[in-house]
């Protein structure tokens, strides 16, 4: 045990990994959120959704790359973007995605590592198990979804509409999305699982904080998911 233990843990210190950011309008924390990253190793990417403060600016100072966008066009645009680049300029083993609005642990990075380097191809965070102070009307509006995504699936996700992710190169490489927006996240797990690939879920926390104010509209994203559903559906 001991053994399997330690080579683990280099396999972990060869990992190749970079992290991937979608920032709108997210000066206030991001600064702190980046170095944090930084100082566990992890090379970064953020992808500057057209924010109108001074998140690019402040993007620049602790990334290794960032990418703007002219606009605000969404966050799938801002994902599908960042990882065509990465593939096209950079040699690495897998990518991580986190969200800019300090709902993600830094901490937890080196869990999805573990994973990875222990044969998973595609990990998901899960915060359902203990959602701490996540509202109820998103425990409820998260499990059904989840609910959803599962049985379009066709393997039991846990939380899938969590941003935070790990997905190996050789997914990634084979992977195709459309969606420009939110929807995205569903999109990748659909996929994926088409792909053949299981999907691993870890525990991470859950870190909400009503000062924090969400990128998500409630009625037009939940609007866009069910019709993204829908045609998923017809396709099959």
């Amino acid at each position: 045990m001991v053994l399997i233990s330690k080579v683990l843990e280099i396999k972990v210190l060869i990992m190749n990994a970079w992290v991937m950011i979608p920032a709108y309008n997210e000066a206030d924390g991001l600064g702190n959120l980046l170095s944090q990253i930084k100082k566990r190793g992890f090379s970064v990417l953020v992808v500057d959704d057209g924010s109108k403060d001074v998140t690019y600016q402040i993007a620049k100072q602790y990334a290794d790359i960032v990418l703007r966008n002219e606009r605000n066009f969404g966050k799938g645009f801002s994902l599908r973007k960042g990882i065509e680049y990465l593939t096209a300029n950079q040699q690495f083993d897998c990518l991580i995605t986190m969200d800019a609005d300090r709902q993600h642990s830094p901490n937890d990075l080196d869990e999805f590592i573990r994973e990875a380097a222990s044969g998973s191809f595609f990990v998901i965070g899960n915060r359902m198990d203990v959602p701490g102070n996540m509202p109820a009307i998103r425990i409820i509006t998260n499990k059904f979804m989840s609910w959803l995504i599962s049985k379009v699936a066709g393997q039991k996700i846990t939380d899938s509409q969590c941003g935070f992710r790990l997905i190996k190169r050789e997914v990634l490489e084979k992977l195709t999305t459309k969606t420009k927006k939110f929807e995205i996240e569903s999109e990748m797990l659909i996929n994926v699982s088409r792909m053949g690939y299981k999907i691993k879920s870890i525990p991470i926390e859950s870190i909400y904080n009503k000062n924090l104010s969400s990128k998500i509209r409630p009625f037009s994203d939940t609007l866009r998911f069910f019709k993204f559903i829908l045609k998923i559906k017809n396709e099959q």
